[in-house]
C-alpha cells in the first residue's frame, strides 16, 4: 500500500467533481430512475434492467472481487500485528463481505422478480452491460489493488445515490411495489454503512493529492459515471431487446 494520506479526502474530492466530462447526476438521476420513483416505469422496462443487473451481480461482480482478493499483498514476513498485515486483513474483510452480499443480492433478484412477476430470463444482453462488465474485468485483471478498490467504492457509491434519488421520489407512494423493494434494499442502513466503510478504506490507502494514483482515481470515477449512466435502459429497449422465443 502507499504511504499515509495527506490532507484532502480522495472520495470526497471525486464526488465533488462537477463534470468529468458527464455530470454525476446523469448517472444518479437518469430518466429511468425518475420514472421508477414517479411510478411511471413499465414492468417490461423494469424487467429488462433487472435482467442486466443480475448479469452484473451474479456473474461479473464475483469475478471482479475474486481478482481483487488475489492482489492483496500478503507476505509471510509481516508480523501479525504489523501495519501491513492489519491493512491486508482489513481489505480482505470488506472484500469478503462484498462477495457474501452479492450472493444474497442475486437471490434477492430472483425472489423479487418472482414476487412481482417480472420476467428476467427473456432478454438479450445490452451493450452497456457488456461494456460495464468488460471494464470490471480489465480493472481487476490489469489494474493495481488500489485502482480496483477505488472502482469498487465508486460503483457502490453511484448505486447508493441513484436509489436515494428514487427513494426521495417514492416518499408519498401509498403502496408497496418492486421499485420500492429495490429502493429499500439499496438505501438501507446496512448498504449505507458498506459504502461508508469502502470510502474509509479508499481514503486510507494513502493515495496522495496530485499523484499518479490520484489522477487514475479521477479517471476511474469519470468512467464509472459514464458506465452507470449507460446502464439504465431507455424507453423502447423493452421492445428491441426482447428475445424471440
Amino acid at each position: 500500500m502507499a504511504g499515509e494520506t495527506t490532507g484532502k479526502s480522495l472520495t470526497r474530492h471525486l464526488v465533488s467533481l462537477s463534470s468529468i466530462p458527464r455530470p454525476y447526476s446523469a448517472a444518479t438521476e437518469h430518466t429511468f430512475l425518475s420514472a421508477a420513483g414517479h411510478g411511471t416505469l413499465g414492468d417490461s422496462l423494469l424487467a429488462l434492467w433487472l435482467s442486466q443487473d443480475r448479469i452484473y451481480a451474479a456473474h461479473a461482480y464475483p469475478r471482479f472481487i475474486g481478482l481483487l482478493i488475489s492482489k492483496i499483498p500478503f507476505c509471510s514476513s509481516d508480523a501479525l500485528d504489523s501495519r501491513e498485515e492489519k491493512k491486508n486483513q482489513e481489505v480482505l474483510k470488506i472484500l469478503a463481505f462484498s462477495l457474501d452480499n452479492v450472493v444474497r443480492e442475486a437471490a434477492f433478484f430472483r425472489e423479487t422478480s418472482q414476487k412481482w412477476k417480472l420476467d428476467i430470463e427473456c432478454w438479450k444482453e445490452r451493450k452497456a452491460t457488456r461494456d460495464y462488465t468488460a471494464e470490471m474485468a480489465k480493472v481487476s485483471s490489469y489494474g493495481c489493488l488500489e485502482d480496483g478498490l477505488v472502482f469498487l467504492w465508486a460503483m457502490e457509491r453511484a448505486y447508493l445515490d441513484a436509489w436515494r434519488h428514487v427513494a426521495s421520489l417514492l416518499q408519498n407512494a401509498e403502496r408497496k411495489s418492486a421499485v420500492s423493494s429495490f429502493a429499500e434494499n439499496w438505501t438501507s442502513p446496512e448498504f449505507e454503512k458498506f459504502v461508508s466503510d469502502l470510502a474509509d478504506l479508499v481514503d486510507g490507502l494513502g493515495i496522495k493529492l496530485g499523484s499518479e494514483g490520484w489522477k487514475r482515481a479521477e479517471g476511474i470515477w469519470a468512467r464509472i459515471v459514464e458506465l452507470e449512466e449507460r446502464f439504465w435502459p431507455e424507453d423502447g429497449e423493452e421492445i428491441t431487446m426482447k428475445l424471440e422465443m
